[in-house]
């Protein structure tokens, strides 16, 4: 298929494919191509009712269904730009995004509509409940207009959750996000068959460009979770579905990994000993990977993996266990993905070579090779929103996106991403230390949930959350006071790291910390905890 923008897209995927299944609910309604034309045709008319015309922005606040596409392509095809916003911002977060989108319409789901304040819907030309696509509040009723939208156009600003600072407004044109349609399809061809099951919020770049445009642009059906992917949710819907195609972060296969697989493993000494020994561990991958591929329906061709950088211990396991798990690379503001590895071609704590269509460099090379990835992409993002600074900031004087992340390429063109430029740490002898690296070494741990490590006075110290059903496990006579023995499981976990990591990463200290502070992307909020010594002199 050939399309320049969005609008294009849907009306070439409406006749092409207008009497398949286009998505539905788990075991509830479906919806063909034909109706979700029909459907966006209907909100384009609300639109219009309440006086919006091009360039005017929708803000999209809802759980992922079938009808969050179906408000998202009726605003971009009307040549309005959508903003999704992450479900899980806060009021406040929320309230200051509306307000500098300039929003004027919202579409928002039930449970999501009472974080939305009296005066932001008295404020809206229109608020459409996204459940039945019917009317919650219209405070104008003037006739607006649509337009054909072209390639240039401004599409989408999609509010990023950063760690590092607060949310910036990520500025997409039709043409970067059809872009990134046509080189999934070169990386990874898909067709109408496959069946997607979608488990991440459709506000994520991630999740909508690879998740719900790619398969609308091919035919596919893509089956959506009416509720949060836990256990007793997830596992019936894989059931149920038998997915061929489904995108995860790596926390899912990470809990997944360490709470079933490595518990099992660990639970008996004689089964611990076997899974000591590098081939019988290999053994014992290969067969706890078959019960997975079943528990993931049987037919997974593509598990694909992103968001985030995947603990290497978990990807040796899907690697052993030869289940079809791919890797990606990317960011909000490349729409998202530059690298990529496809199933049977992933390497351990790689993203893979350097997508079709997209260039990457290293700048400021140190002595080991590393350096800031920069690319060069027709997926790349206008720029920030209102934020001409931020926006110079990031891309250099021959118009290269600078990623901020530090990066080695191999000779075979694989990118290893080391760590972020804002968080790498100079040693007391000037060695480039990755904290990311040396956390996942801590993770990697059973006894760990999460960790940070940040330097204070010259010293390595980590800070760690624990993963408290295990540390119950082991120590099953002390449920009611562990704190007799986390000294003696924090020497544990500090040996190790330590006898895992060269000497300039080794901690110094542990300090657990009861729960990270995160982004509403599930990310921890590093600069808390990385500016801590600044925060108590203050």
């Amino acid at each position: 298929m050939s399309f320049r923008t969005l609008a294009e897209m849907l009306k070439q995927s409406i006749e092409k494919y207008s009497d398949l299944m286009c998505s539905q609910m788990l075991g509830n309604t479906k919806m063909t191509f034909k109706e979700l034309g029909e459907r966006v045709e209907k909100v384009k008319q609300m639109f219009v009712s309440a006086g919006l015309k091009e360039g005017d922005k929708v803000a999209l606040y809802s759980s992922s269904h079938s009808n969050w596409a179906v408000c998202y392509m009726a605003t971009v095809s009307a040549g309005m730009v959508i903003v999704p916003i992450l479900p899980d911002f806060s009021e406040v977060e929320l309230e200051k995004i509306l307000e500098h989108s300039e929003a004027k319409a919202l579409c928002v789901s039930d449970k999501l509509y009472t974080k939305v304040s009296k005066e932001r819907v008295a404020k809206s030309n229109i608020v459409i409940r996204t459940k039945n696509l019917s009317v919650l509040a219209q405070n104008v009723n003037e006739q607006g207009s649509m337009v054909e939208p072209k390639p240039e156009d401004l599409a989408a600003i999609i509010y990023t959750s950063g760690t590092t600072s607060s949310p910036k407004g990520v500025m997409h044109t039709h043409q970067s996000l059809c872009s990134q349609l046509h080189l999934l399809q070169v990386l990874f061809p898909i067709h109408r068959d496959d069946v997607w099951l979608s488990v991440l919020p459709l506000s994520h770049t991630y999740e909508c460009s690879l998740g719900m445009l790619f398969p609308m642009s091919r035919g596919s059906n893509v089956t959506y979770l009416d509720r949060p992917p836990t256990v007793s949710v997830l596992l019936p819907a894989l059931k149920q579905v038998r997915p061929t195609i489904m995108l995860i972060v790596p926390l899912i296969i990470e809990k997944i990994f360490k709470h079933q697989v490595l518990a099992t493993f660990n639970a008996k000494a004689v089964t611990r000993a076997l899974y000591g020994w590098g081939p019988t561990r290999r053994v014992l991958h290969l067969l706890a990977g078959k019960k997975l591929d079943k528990v993931f329906g049987g037919r997974i061709r593509f598990l694909g993996i992103g968001g985030a950088k995947l603990d290497p211990q978990a990807e040796q396991f899907l690697m052993d266990g030869k289940l079809n798990y791919a890797i990606g690379y990317g960011l909000t503001e490349t729409a998202p993905l530059i690298a990529g590895a496809l199933p049977g071609l992933t390497r351990i704590s790689s993203t893979g070579p350097v997508m079709g269509g997209v260039e990457v460099r290293l700048a400021n090379l140190n002595d080991k090779g590393a350096g800031e990835l920069e690319a060069k992409t027709p997926c790349v993002m206008q720029g920030y929103y209102k934020n001409p600074e931020a926006t110079a900031e990031v891309f250099t004087e021959d118009g290269w996106f600078r990623t901020r992340d530090i990066a080695k390429i191999d000779e075979d063109g694989y990118i290893y991403i080391k760590g972020r430029v804002n968080s790498m740490i100079v040693g007391p002898s000037g060695e480039n230390i990755y904290p990311e690296e040396i956390e996942h070494v801590i993770n990697s741990n059973s006894l760990v949930a999460e960790s940070i490590v940040t330097m204070e006075e010259g010293r390595l110290i980590a800070l760690v959350s624990f993963n408290r059903e295990e540390l119950e496990r082991r120590y099953q006579d002390l449920k009611d006071d562990l704190s007799e023995k986390m000294d003696e499981v924090k020497k544990e976990v500090m040996q190790y790291v330590n006898s895992q990591v060269n000497k300039f990463s080794r901690i110094s200290e542990i300090e657990e910390v009861e729960e990270f502070l995160k982004t509403p992307s599930m990310k921890i909020k590093r600069f808390l905890y990385n500016n801590r010594q600044k925060q108590d002199k203050k």
